[in-house]
C-alpha cells in the first residue's frame, strides 16, 4: 500500500518547533512509522498559472514530506475567505460568525482543484488516499474527476453541526453531494456522524443503510474514528522535560504555589473567556485561593486576518489584565497569559509540573490537549482534568470532571474541587482515564481508518459514476480552472 495522507499544511515537526494544532501532532507519527507520504501546503503562494504544481519533498522518518506552493490569486478567498470564515465557525455552530462571498467559494474550489493535480504525481496502483479536514470537503470529487479510482478517504477533525448550522454554508448542498465522492467518511463522534447522515437522508434525500449511503455518486460509507494519542510515548517526553530549561523556571517561580494550566489556539471555539471569567469568579468565591494557585494560559495567535479573531485577541488580553489588576498582588500574578507556542517536549513538562488542566471549550472535534495532559501526568501524584463536555475527548474520558463551558458559576465551583481533590479519588480517576487512553491510541486511530477505508472500497462501495457527474451542480463560475 502506498499512502498519501492530504492536509492543508504540513508540519515539519523539529523537536522544539511548535505545534498549530492537533492534526500535526497526530499524523507526525502516522507519516514516520508506515512510510507515508504526507502532501499539503508550504504556507507560501506563487503568483500566475500554475500549470504543473511544484512540490518540495523531504524525507521524515520511514516517510516523506511534500510541501506545495499554493495559488497566490486564490489563497486568500480559499483559506481566510471560505474555510475559515464560513466552514469553521459553521463547523463549531457559530452560525452567527459565518461570512463568505462567492469569490471565497470559487477559490475554495479552485485550491481543491489544484491539490489534486498535485496528488497525480504521487499516485501508484496501490495508492490509497486519505484527506484531512474541512479544508478539503471536495478533494475527493476532483480527484474522482481526474479519474482517480483508488480508495479515497476523509477524516473531520472539527465536529460536524446540526442540519440547520450547515444549511448556513453557502453552497452547502453542492459540497455536501461533493463529500459522496469518498468512500469513507470518518467523524470524532456519534453525535458528528449521525448530524451529517441526517442532512444527506433529509436534505439530499439519499437512501441509508447501516451508515452506507447510495446515491447518484455511488456508495459512501460514514463511520466514528476517536483519534488518539501515543500515551507512552508522551509520557516519555513528559519525565524527560521537567530538566527543561522551561519547565524548571516555571517550577521554580511557583515557590510552592498550585498551577492550572490551559494551552489553546485563540480561537473563539476554545472558551477562553469563559475560562478566564471561571478563575475570576474562583478567587471571589474561595479568597483563600488567592497566591495558592494560578493559572499558566498559553494561547496561540492563529487566523490574526479574520475580523473575529483579532476581536476575541483583544477581549481575551483585556480581560486578563482585568481579572490580574483586581486578584492580583505586588509578588503574585494570578494569570500567566502568553502568546506563543511550545514544542511538544516542553508542553509535556507544562503539563505534568500542573496540578490542573482545564480544556473548556465550547465546542471542539476531539481535543488532543485534554488527552496529552492526561498523558503527562506522574502515576504517583496526578493532576485532575476539567473537561468541557462538548469536547470530543469528554466521550472517552468520562473520569475527568466535567464542565458546561457556558456556566460561569459552575466551572469555577468544578476548579476549586479539582483543587482540593485527594490523592485518592485523584489516582482513581487518572487510571481509568490512561485505561482508556491505551486503548485508543494513535496507532490503532490509524490502523482502524485504513482498514476500513479498504475494506469498503473492496467491498464494492466505490461505485462511482463517470468523472464529469460532480462538475454541472457547480454554482459559480470555474472560468480560471487549474485543469
Amino acid at each position: 500500500m502506498n499512502l498519501v495522507v492530504v492536509s492543508n499544511r504540513v508540519s515539519r515537526g523539529k523537536p522544539n518547533e511548535p505545534m498549530t494544532g492537533g492534526l500535526a501532532a497526530a499524523l507526525l507519527p502516522v507519516v514516520e512509522k508506515t512510510g507515508a507520504i504526507w502532501v499539503g501546503s508550504s504556507g507560501r503562494v506563487r503568483d500566475g498559472n500554475l500549470k504543473e504544481p511544484f512540490a518540495e519533498v523531504e524525507a521524515l522518518g520511514a516517510g516523506a514530506l511534500a510541501m506545495l506552493d499554493l495559488p497566490a490569486a486564490h489563497y486568500g478567498g480559499y483559506y481566510e475567505g471560505f474555510a475559515n470564515s464560513a466552514l469553521w465557525p459553521a463547523m463549531h455552530s457559530r452560525a452567527d460568525l459565518i461570512r463568505a462571498s462567492r469569490e471565497d467559494y470559487t477559490s475554495y474550489r479552485e485550491v481543491n482543484a489544484f491539490m489534486a493535480r498535485a496528488l497525480l504525481r504521487f499516485r501508484k496502483p496501490d495508492s490509497v488516499f486519505w484527506v484531512q479536514d474541512y479544508h478539503f470537503l471536495a478533494l475527493g470529487a476532483e480527484l474522482r474527476d481526474l479519474g482517480v479510482t483508488q480508495p479515497i478517504g476523509f477524516f473531520l477533525h472539527t465536529p460536524w453541526p446540526a442540519r440547520a448550522v450547515i444549511a448556513g454554508v453557502p453552497n452547502h448542498r453542492e459540497l455536501i453531494e461533493a463529500m459522496l465522492s469518498y468512500d469513507l467518511i470518518g467523524f470524532q463522534t456519534d453525535e458528528d456522524c449521525e448530524n451529517f447522515l441526517s442532512y444527506v437522508q433529509h436534505d439530499l434525500d439519499f437512501e441509508l443503510r447501516d451508515g452506507v449511503i447510495n446515491s447518484s455518486f455511488g456508495r459512501t460509507r460514514a463511520a466514528v474514528f476517536p483519534i488518539g494519542i501515543d500515551p507512552g510515548k508522551f509520557a516519555q517526553q513528559a519525565t524527560k522535560a521537567m530538566t527543561h530549561p522551561d519547565v524548571t523556571r516555571l517550577r521554580r517561580s511557583l515557590n510552592g504555589e498550585k498551577l492550572a494550566i490551559g494551552v489553546d489556539r485563540l480561537d473563539y471555539s476554545k472558551g477562553l473567556v469563559n475560562r478566564i471569567k471561571a478563575f475570576d469568579k474562583m478567587w471571589t468565591l474561595h479568597p483563600n485561593l488567592k497566591r495558592s494557585v494560578s493559572l499558566l494560559q498559553i494561547a496561540t495567535p492563529s487566523r490574526g486576518a479574520i475580523e473575529a479573531y483579532g476581536n476575541l485577541q483583544s477581549e481575551v488580553a483585556k480581560l486578563v489584565t482585568d481579572v490580574n489588576g483586581v486578584h492580583g498582588e505586588v509578588d503574585w500574578t494570578p494569570i500567566r497569559y502568553l502568546n506563543k507556542g511550545f514544542g511538544q517536549g516542553v508542553l509535556a513538562g507544562l503539563y505534568r509540573t500542573a496540578q490542573v488542566g482545564v480544556v473548556t471549550p465550547l465546542q471542539d472535534g476531539m481535543n488532543l490537549v485534554a488527552k496529552e495532559y492526561v498523558a503527562a501526568q506522574n502515576p504517583a501524584d496526578p493532576g485532575v482534568l476539567v473537561l468541557s463536555k462538548f469536547a470530543g475527548a469528554a466521550n472517552e474520558l468520562d473520569a475527568a470532571l466535567l464542565v458546561n463551558p457556558h456556566d460561569i458559576d459552575g466551572m469555577a465551583r468544578t476548579l476549586a474541587t479539582a483543587l482540593a481533590m485527594p490523592l485518592t479519588e485523584r489516582r482513581m480517576r487518572w487510571e481509568a482515564m490512561m485505561e482508556k487512553l491505551n486503548s485508543g491510541t494513535i496507532q490503532q486511530w490509524f490502523a482502524d481508518f485504513i482498514e476500513a477505508l479498504q475494506d469498503t472500497h473492496n467491498a464494492g462501495n466505490a461505485a462511482l459514476p463517470e468523472p464529469p457527474t460532480l462538475w454541472p451542480r457547480r454554482t459559480a463560475d470555474f472560468a480560471a480552472r487549474y485543469h
